[in-house]
């Protein structure tokens, strides 16, 4: 059930949270492994795959629940015009909030950050945890004002290289080198990937008055510019696993050319099944080359 935009007014905030299973939807588990599995690829990369400490437990459990929570909580607070305009919010993609539940969302997200990232400070280098917040810091500008990156085209697709910090803390936590080609192509995997599931939205975006990058190309510019973001990032990818570049274009080249033949949000829609499971399976090519590394 959509709800009545004219309803959708900010409401005084409260000092209780939501109940956790509204929380967990609401940071939408299907996604987590955008967060987890950067860092754990960050810390392979490392050449410590082993490393169980403190510090690195304590980071995976905060990019699981709480670090999800902040991305989309926020995000869901902000766009609560966009979705009830959206048929595809409300379940697995995503929450439809209420007015009422905006508040507690916020209180969540707080609960859920502000201890683990107390914990971190103190367990992670400067270097590690800085990087770290930095990433958090631009996902609450995606979606926060004054900034809103969302609504500032190219901008809205770049801010979200914070998908690719992650994996650069466990270099930075281990005194390893820092994977910066591995860095380089996933920042461009992640504004190609924004760009391309913007597609979707774009008729709720436009309802609802917020100018994207998607918004501004339209469908098939969009499709076309997130094609050339998946190709360089397999070509920044190749040189360290031609394996996963490959799988790299044929997935996510794939669907964009799908995409740019058939230049409609229905079209994004059906496509963002795989869209979401594109990194699994480009992770899973990479693990198949890992286990034959660690088998030698």
């Amino acid at each position: 059930m959509l709800l009545p935009v004219s309803r959708l007014q900010p409401r005084p905030l409260t000092l209780s949270t939501l109940p956790l299973r509204r929380v967990v939807l609401v940071s939408r588990p299907a996604l987590w492994i955008n967060t987890l599995g950067v860092a754990l690829t960050g810390l392979w990369l490392s050449g410590q795959l082993w490393n169980t400490g403190a510090a690195w437990l304590t980071l995976l459990a905060y990019l699981t629940l709480p670090f999800n929570a902040l991305i989309y909580g926020l995000n869901d607070v902000s766009d609560m015009a966009e979705d009830a305009r959206s048929e595809r919010k409300g379940g697995w993609q995503g929450a439809r909030l209420r007015p009422h539940e905006a508040g507690s969302l916020l209180w969540s997200v707080a609960a859920l950050n502000v201890p683990f990232l107390l914990a971190l400070s103190w367990l992670l280098p400067p270097a590690a945890y800085l990087t770290l917040l930095l990433s958090a810091a631009l996902f609450a500008g995606y979606s926060l004002r004054p900034l809103r990156f969302k609504t500032r085209p190219f901008l809205d697709g770049l801010s979200n290289v914070a998908y690719a910090l992650p994996l650069l803390v466990p270099a930075l936590m281990l005194g390893a080198p820092v994977p910066l080609l591995a860095f380089a192509a996933l920042c461009a995997y992640a504004v190609g990937k924004h760009a391309f599931d913007a597609v979707q939205d774009i008729p709720a975006d436009v309802a609802a008055g917020t100018t994207t990058v998607a918004t501004r190309l339209g469908a098939g510019g969009s499709a076309g510019y997130a094609l050339g973001w998946f190709g360089l990032s397999g070509a920044l990818l190749w040189p360290l696993s031609p394996l996963s570049s490959a799988a790299l274009w044929l997935v996510c080249g794939g669907m964009a050319l799908k995409l740019r033949r058939q230049p409609t949000p229905a079209q994004a829609a059906r496509l963002y099944a795989l869209s979401i499971v594109s990194p699994w399976i480009v992770g899973a090519v990479s693990g198949v080359q890992l286990v034959y590394v660690l088998a030698q």
